[in-house]
């Protein structure tokens, strides 16, 4: 039986990483959250994230910094990013930096689940490349 992808959560709000994390777990991923950026690029499970859901704003690292961070580091990972303050120019950058979906909270499972097939289907693509 295949391994359950890892769908990893990094949000700064406790209430929104726990319900993020029930709901992948709901859905039959593995989930794993985290406080902070810093908290998961220090984890050992960057390499075996297959979908990133992250914040963008938080303190220190923001979440398009950690995406550009593991982008420099080789690790392209899917990455989904929410908001609870949308602002058109800052989903233009993540858009166009390669950001998957850009959801604004509070977000409905169906989109969110649209949003980690449309990044699961991506990260298959990118395996699959020579």
């Amino acid at each position: 039986m295949p391994e359950k992808p890892l769908i990893s959560i990094v949000d700064d709000d406790e209430s929104v990483r726990e319900a993020t994390t029930g709901l992948m777990r709901s859905l039959g991923f593995a989930a794993q959250a985290y406080a902070s950026a810093e908290q998961f690029l220090a984890s050992d499970q960057v390499a075996g994230t297959a979908c990133l859901i992250v914040d963008v704003n938080m303190p220190g690292t923001t979440g398009l910094e950690l995406y550009s961070r593991l982008a420099a580091l080789g690790q392209s990972i899917p990455t989904i990013v929410i908001t609870a303050y949308p602002d058109e120019s800052t989903r233009a950058r993540a858009l166009n930096a390669g950001i998957v979906c850009y959801l604004c909270k509070p977000f409905g499972e169906a989109e969110l689940r649209a949003c980690i097939c449309s990044a699961l289907a991506r990260e298959r693509r990118d395996d699959s490349s020579p």
